[in-house]
C-alpha cells in the first residue's frame, strides 16, 4: 500500500521513455498494463537483455523495469553493463529489478548490480508505483569505484561510523558535544517508563 504521503504525490509519466525487460510475453503484457495504467505512454518492450542493449545503445531512456531471470541471460549482468557503459545519459537510468525470488543473497547481487530498487514478484500496481515514486525522489548520488558503479547504497546520510574518517567529500563530519542538559538519574528514568492510567 502507498504511505499517506505518497497518496498525494503526483507524477507524469506520459513523456517518459520506460524501458520494460521480462522474460515471457504474458508477463510482458501484465507488466505493460499496469505501467500503462499509471498514464506511461512510451514504452520500449523487451524480451532479452540483447534487445534491450540494442534499445539503451540507440535512444534514451528514463526509467529501466526488468526481470532479472531472463532467459538464458543475466539480467544483473545487464545492469552491471549499463552501468559501466560511456552511454550517457543511459548509464545513470534508475533501474527497478522485479524478482520472484528475494532471498537476501539475491537482493545484495542485486544491489551490488547497480539497481536501485528491487521489487517483490508477484507485482502489485500500488507496490510498483509506490518504489517509482521513491525513484523519483531519490536524492542519492551516482557513486564510481573500481568495484561498484550505481546509485550510493546508503539511504541514511548520517555520516561515517564514530572514529572513522569519512570516504567520501559528501560524508558529513560533525563533533559530538557535551550534553546541552544533565543526565536523568535512574530514579527520574523509572518514572518516565512506568505505566501510567489515563482517562480517555
Amino acid at each position: 500500500m502507498l504511505a499517506p504521503a505518497e497518496l498525494n504525490s503526483k507524477v507524469n509519466l506520459e513523456k517518459a521513455c520506460i524501458l520494460l525487460i521480462e522474460r515471457g510475453q504474458h508477463n510482458l503484457d501484465i507488466l505493460s498494463q499496469i505501467v500503462k495504467g499509471f498514464g506511461a505512454g512510451n514504452l520500449v518492450r523487451c524480451l532479452s537483455a540483447q534487445e534491450a542493449k540494442d534499445t539503451l545503445v540507440r535512444k534514451p531512456v528514463d526509467l529501466v523495469i526488468a526481470e532479472p531471470n531472463l532467459e538464458g541471460e543475466d539480467g544483473l549482468e545487464l545492469v552491471r553493463w549499463l552501468r559501466a557503459s560511456p552511454l550517457e545519459p543511459n548509464r545513470f537510468t534508475s533501474v527497478a529489478l522485479i524478482m520472484g525470488h528475494t532471498s537476501v543473497g539475491r537482493i545484495e547481487a542485486a544491489r551490488d548490480c547497480g539497481a536501485n530498487v528491487v521489487i517483490a514478484k508477484p507485482l502489485k500496481p500500488a507496490v510498483l508505483l509506490s518504489r517509482i515514486l521513491r525513484i523519483a525522489r531519490d536524492e542519492r548520488a551516482f557513486v564510481e569505484t573500481a568495484n561498484y558503479i550505481g546509485p550510493d547504497r546508503r539511504f541514511k546520510f548520517e555520516g561515517p561510523p564514530m572514529g572513522v574518517a569519512g570516504r567520501r567529500s559528501t560524508d558529513l563530519n560533525s563533533p559530538i558535544g557535551d550534553a546541552s542538559e544533565p543526565n536523568l538519574s535512574q530514579d527520574d528514568i523509572d518514572a518516565f517508563m512506568r505505566p501510567q492510567r489515563i482517562q480517555l
